[in-house]
């Protein structure tokens, strides 16, 4: 393995919430950073802390055309594919877009990674491929059936990245990816997270509106935990922990009702008037699993994975972040 001052990362939705994160860190690591972008998700003021380091090269094209991976990964010893068209009520609403994504921009990638002679192509999986599964918590060899067409994308790269393993000599490792959440998260638009959602309507005084009595559970997992996983994924001279996938989460998990409660302790000591904004209840949202737990168990025997932000930990910085950079 190179050093880090040798090695070249391709980051492939850079400029996205958690890409810039990665791009940051790996840059701030001493490593060569290529993102690749068409920010129609992402914003270019994800890199404005970075944009003019020396080590860092953005490229402007879409995982949807073959040559625009090409010319990403030509340098790349390590690939770090975030790029993709989250959202489970996206993906219902226009399956075909989501599809040519997540499902045709991926083959792009794995065949683009293995023409250059990439090391190692380490993706974001999601816990969506739990599907209609009941059993808690989640662990990787037990999976349901989809319940929206983003989850069905989510699945079949994990089986186009078994394919490349097996058949292509490529080696692969998927993060399932549960309820990411943190600093330059997007609050805005249709599709925007929870989260941030929450906390941009009760900085505002407005109330969150939760989907369904706000019983349903969440695995929620601050940035920086997802960030030790890509790393660990990335750089693990163990045999036994690639071509396979893990969850990446804390291993816990509360429910909507728990989170507005945190976020309005938290956000309340900025401002008292936030502790009395009230919430609203409305229709559950077609397409959601209504409880997420995580085993953790498998990226901590094969990583050496330790989670080291629990939600409560990780709220309160990311609360604080969006105070100082969104009020």
């Amino acid at each position: 393995m190179k050093s880090n001052g040798n090695s070249t990362i391709l980051i492939t939705g850079g400029a996205g919430f958690i890409g810039s994160n990665l791009c940051e860190y790996f840059l701030s690591e001493g490593y060569k950073v290529t993102c690749l972008d068409n920010f129609s998700t992402g914003y270019r003021h994800n890199l404005e802390g970075f944009a003019n380091d020396p080590n860092f090269t953005l490229i402007e094209g879409d995982i949807r055309n073959l040559s625009d991976c090409q010319k990403a990964a030509a340098n790349a010893d390590y690939v770090l594919h975030q790029a993709a068209l989250g959202s489970v009520p996206r993906s219902i609403k226009d399956p075909i877009t989501s599809n040519d994504v997540n499902v045709s921009g991926f083959l792009n990638m794995l065949v683009a990674s293995h023409d250059a002679g990439v090391k190692r192509f380490v993706y974001a999986a999601s816990s969506s491929v739990y599907g209609d599964s009941e059993a808690l918590p989640k662990t990787e060899d037990h999976i349901g059936s989809p319940l929206s067409p983003y989850a069905i994308t989510k699945y079949v790269n994990e089986m186009y990245a078994q394919i490349f393993s097996s058949s292509y000599g490529l080696e692969t490792i998927g993060l399932r990816y549960f309820n990411v959440f943190g600093r330059k998260q997007d609050p805005n638009g249709a599709y925007a997270a929870v989260i941030p959602k929450f906390v941009m309507q009760l900085m505002q005084h407005e109330s969150p509106v939760i989907n369904g009595d706000g019983n349903f559970s969440r695995d929620f997992t601050y940035i920086d935990n997802v960030i030790l996983m890509n790393e660990l994924a990335m750089t693990t001279q163990n045999p036994d922990a690639i071509n396979t996938v893990y969850n990446t989460a804390y291993g816990d998990r509360n429910t909507l009702n728990d989170l507005v409660g945190y976020l309005k302790t938290y956000l309340s000591k900025f401002d008292e008037k936030i502790a009395e904004v009230p919430v609203t209840y409305g229709p559950q949202r077609a397409g959601d699993i209504p409880h997420s737990l995580a085993s953790i168990d498998k990226a901590t025997a094969l990583l050496d994975y330790h989670p080291k932000f629990s939600i409560k930990d990780g709220l309160k910085e990311a609360v604080k972040w969006y105070w100082n950079n969104l009020k």
